[in-house]
């Protein structure tokens, strides 16, 4: 039971503690966590441990519990966000077991003196608290997805029946149940946890991936981009290069708290690179439906190559009559609808102060493009963005 006492101490003790040992307290809680209980590298994404996203996101999310402890209604938001992520990983009980654990352990040995058997047992409050507001609504968007039309519970086979190369990096894999049996729909947006055992792993992997197309109670279409560079994508690599038409895929149920709301007002999407995936399941979504408010789809990426879905976006902004823009970085612009150099918003005729606004792409990308938006007076509470990977604030 979390009482007032212990809200005060995490208060004046958890908080600064935390504050002032930064990051290197989920460096510490993780380097224990892997080295004592492995088998939770099934679960992790281990490239994000080598960029250190993962330690950062998570000392931010603790971080910010300690601060704002007395009240945690402030991160509904976060807390959504991390619950739909936990379940696209199958996360149960017995993983906040071992999670809390390590924490609790990581502060003893970080700070001996200052981890006092008062400061232990708030918070060991503390946390039971928040790791059961995690549990009951992993448990209800479970319990919601198994009982759905089409809907299932952990991992479900899928067959791989269809590979379409989009651009020079991306590819979209449609999939279809072994069963055959309806699946579950999703709000356009939303993405799926897909589980692998790639050759280059020892471990399990499991990685998200926006859902591109709209839903047809049949069949789910993903679009992948090929990690290249300094952390080349594990998993990204394993699905373009080994996995064919034919091929089985172990699925989890779409989750995600980014997703199309239907305001009735315009819409403005915004992207940049493989960020185009889950507008792309918006357009056509909204073309099904026949969106009347008007529509606008700024995208920007390096070069022709690298357009995913070019032709497909172009047909339905024509069909609509939706305004569609495109910024090549490194190439001149040779069509109509096409500019070179970095996204503008100053010179686009936006529904500024009625428009919902969505954004997706590389976390310096929508830092760049929501500044912009608030910059010509959008207001903050009608942008929406989605973060691929560890959760990042803008």
């Amino acid at each position: 039971m979390l009482h007032n006492k212990h809200i005060q101490i995490i208060k004046q003790t958890v908080a600064p503690l935390l504050e002032e040992a930064g990051s290197a307290v989920t460096a510490h809680f993780y380097k224990r966590m892997f080295a004592l209980n492995p088998e939770v590298k099934h679960i992790f994404n281990l490239t994000n441990q080598h960029t250190g996203r993962q330690q950062v996101a998570l000392f931010d999310a603790v971080a910010a519990y300690a601060k704002n402890i007395e009240d945690i209604s402030v991160l509904k938001a976060a807390v959504e966000r991390i619950a739909q992520k936990h379940t696209s990983f199958n996360i149960s009980a017995e993983h906040y077991a071992i999670v809390g654990l390590h924490l609790t352990e990581t502060l003893r040995e970080l700070a001996p003196k200052q981890f006092t058997t008062e400061v232990e047992e708030a918070w060991l409050a503390a946390y039971q608290f928040l790791a059961q507001v995690f549990i009951d609504r992993e448990a209800e968007l479970y319990q919601n997805n198994g009982a759905a039309l089409g809907g299932w519970s952990g991992s479900r086979p899928f067959t791989v029946i269809k590979k379409v190369v989009e651009s020079e990096l991306v590819t979209s894999f449609v999939l279809q149940p072994v069963d055959q049996q309806p699946v579950i729909d999703f709000k356009p947006g939303q993405y799926l946890g897909i589980e692998v055992s790639p050759s280059s792993s020892d471990y399990k992997e499991i990685r998200q991936y926006s859902l591109s197309d709209k839903a047809n109670g049949k069949t789910y279409r993903i679009s992948i981009k090929r990690e290249v560079g300094e952390y080349t994508g594990v998993v990204s690599n394993y699905l373009h290069d080994e996995i064919a038409v034919g091929d089985l895929l172990n699925i989890n149920a779409p989750a995600g708290d980014f997703y199309f709301v239907d305001r009735q007002s315009p819409v403005v999407l915004l992207s940049a690179g493989v960020g185009i995936t889950p507008m792309q399941a918006i357009l056509e979504s909204l073309a099904e439906q026949k969106y009347e408010k008007p529509v606008h789809y700024l995208h920007a990426c390096e070069n022709k190559q690298q357009h995913s879905f070019a032709q497909r976006v172009s047909q339905l902004s024509a069909t609509h009559n939706w305004q569609y823009n495109t910024w090549y970085n490194q190439q001149e612009a040779e069509q109509v609808n096409t500019k070179q150099g970095l996204m503008d918003l100053s010179k686009e005729s936006l529904p500024i102060e009625e428009g919902n606004f969505y954004l997706c792409g590389p976390i310096g990308f929508m830092k760049f493009a929501k500044q912009q938006l608030l910059d010509i007076g959008v207001h903050e509470q009608r942008v929406h963005y989605e973060v691929f990977g560890p959760h990042a604030s803008l």
